[in-house]
């Protein structure tokens, strides 16, 4: 590993407060909720402030309910009739009126837009809703694992919320580790990704503390390991044992189901998207199990999803009448 100096040099970033992106989906957040200018249209930009655990698909049925329509109702551009999202849930594991419920809240929360024909609902994506997919399967599909080019910077963010401020420190904690931040030292947010200042800035808008935080562009001059840093931002340990499950799940035979082999798949890998801060390859352990579990994701999804976007077509045509 190469040897890094450990005295920071900083510069102040600014950016424009009215319109960061979204943690964890790269969207914009107008302090105007009520205009119907933009991506969003009527839809309340706050019901897309998803948490990045649903977004990364590990929010129960809401989460494997994304990543059927992200898998499959989102590259076809039509919409789905409820027997087969039923159906494709069904073979997860869940049960028929979770999947309604879970629909139905979709609906409310204004991702999807119900239609009658008939005795027959039909599913649209509403357009934010759309996009918002569209971004996360940039990210999801993106993803491999490391940080594939790196200067040497690094983004810090300085931030404490009050004793009284408790959802504030939660919501800080998690977004910000979310958005792939380490935390080596109390109020001290550590990232490679330099480009995440909208990410932080958005975080620290929601969570009440903006007014008193810092973000600073920084390199290191001198001093021990920056190992020793890595290692106290983040726990790699549990990050590689978390790879190795994947690697073992998906190199062992697979679900005869076309739907449930390629589902199971994108949807595990949401998750570790979502944990993983994507470290460039000189912070890594050799031989990192990450980049082994980025190239079998690769190689089955481009194995797994012609079948099963043909299952899904196949249950999903409209009822003979």
């Amino acid at each position: 590993m190469a040897r890094h100096r450990t005295t920071i040099r900083a510069c102040a970033l600014t950016t424009p407060a009215a319109a960061q992106p979204v943690a964890g989906t790269g969207m914009s957040e107008s302090r105007d909720e009520t205009t119907a200018e933009g991506p969003f249209d009527n839809a309340s930009e706050e019901r897309f402030l998803l948490s990045r655990r649903y977004a990364a698909g590990t929010g129960g049925v809401r989460g494997l309910l994304i990543t059927v329509l992200g898998d499959y109702v989102r590259p076809s551009g039509q919409p789905a009739p409820t027997s087969a999202l039923v159906d494709a849930l069904g073979r997860l594991d869940v049960k028929e009126e979770a999947c309604r419920q879970a629909l139905a809240r979709a609906a409310a929360d204004g991702w999807l837009i119900p239609e009658r024909a008939g005795r027959y609902t039909w599913w649209h994506l509403s357009p934010a809703f759309a996009q918002f997919l569209n971004l996360g399967a940039e990210r999801i599909f993106g993803f491999t694992a490391t940080q594939p080019e790196w200067d040497g910077r690094w983004l810090v963010v300085l931030a404490r919320a009050a004793e009284t401020n408790r959802a504030g420190r939660h919501l800080m904690r998690t977004r910000l580790r979310w958005a792939g931040f380490g935390n080596p030292a109390p109020g001290v947010w550590v990232s490679t990704h330099t480009d995440r200042v909208g990410e932080a800035e958005s975080v620290l808008d929601e969570a009440g503390v903006r007014e008193e935080a810092q973000v600073f562009l920084s390199e290191y001059l001198a001093g021990g390991e920056v190992s020793t840093l890595v290692r106290q931002a983040w726990d790699l340990d549990e990050v590689a044992r978390q790879y190795e499950e994947f690697l073992a799940e998906f190199t062992r035979p697979p679900s005869h189901d076309p739907l449930v082999r390629h589902t199971r798949l994108v949807h595990a890998w949401r998750r570790l998207a979502l944990i993983d801060p994507a470290l460039p390859a000189e912070l890594l352990p050799s031989r990192w199990s990450g980049a082994r579990a980025a190239k079998l994701f690769h190689r089955q999804h481009a194995r797994w999803e012609p079948d099963a976007t043909r299952e899904w077509e196949r249950i999903s045509r409209p009822p003979n009448p």
